[in-house]
């Protein structure tokens, strides 16, 4: 049946930043369609509550602490992952920074640097840490999320919107090369969505106000809204697609 290429079962996903926000909206849709979930973010505690309400569901979840930005917390997520349920064949690349907001002449290195290792090395990394247990297991999906910043720059996030531009090329070079080995790996652009990521934008009203005057859809996106579309490219229903770039935005940038 059409449903049960949206199946989850048996599959075991990896979703980075999802204490909250779009990652835990990504948490719960493929713990509810049959995976086992890996909830990781920087604070144990915040993980541990995500994942224990997954449970209070009667779902199959745990919670590991994990700042991508450090090798050796993201190779202890990956074996604990690997401890937990023996395998891995969904990542979801969400955890991201942007520790300024203003014109890029005012960023300094260590914001560049910072910006460049948590939203581009970190999801370039763990793709190589996943990729051959995905290979073993017969394949994989890889799910970077991106931005609008990464399709058109953002005023005020100039170089979170070149990271996020050089997040979509990394997942095409995934991509091509990966592809033969059977993991598939797409990029999905949200747009303003109501996290407190972006509390800086929608908090404005006047700020908030111009940018839902520009939007096809005349409201504010909402987690859950990214939800959907990650549960097709993680499951069978998104079995052909890869190198995909999917702008989840209200019409912003059509």
């Amino acid at each position: 049946m059409l449903k049960d290429r949206f199946l989850l079962n048996g599959k075991v996903a990896v979703i980075t930043g999802a204490s909250k926000g779009i990652g835990e909206a990504m948490a719960e849709i493929m713990a509810e369609a049959g995976a086992k979930v890996v909830v990781s973010s920087r604070k144990q505690e915040a993980v541990d509550e995500v994942a224990n309400a997954l449970k209070a569901k009667g779902y199959e979840a745990i919670g590991v602490a994990c700042n991508v930005g450090d090798a050796a917390q993201r190779q202890q997520l990956i074996e604990k992952t690997m401890e937990a349920f023996g395998g891995i064949d969904i990542l979801v690349n969400n955890a991201a920074t942007n520790p300024v907001f203003g014109p890029v002449v005012n960023t300094d290195s260590a914001a560049f640097d910072k910006i460049m290792d948590i939203n581009v090395k970190a999801p370039f990394e763990l793709g190589k840490m996943v990729l051959p247990i995905m290979q073993q297991r017969g394949g994989g999906s890889i799910i970077n999320i991106s931005s609008i910043g990464g399709l058109t720059p953002e005023p005020g996030l100039g170089i979170y919107s070149v990271s996020k531009s050089a997040l979509i090329m990394l997942t095409k070079v995934m991509a091509k090369e990966w592809g033969r080995a059977g993991v598939r790996a797409n990029v999905i652009c949200p747009g303003l969505i109501q996290t407190k990521f972006s509390e800086a934008l929608w908090k404005n009203e006047e700020m908030l106000s111009k940018s839902i005057k520009h939007l096809p859809i005349q409201r504010i996106g909402q987690p859950e809204d990214l939800a959907g579309i990650a549960l097709y490219l993680a499951s069978e229903a998104g079995a052909y697609t890869t190198g995909a770039v999917f702008s989840v935005d209200g019409g912003y940038v059509c």
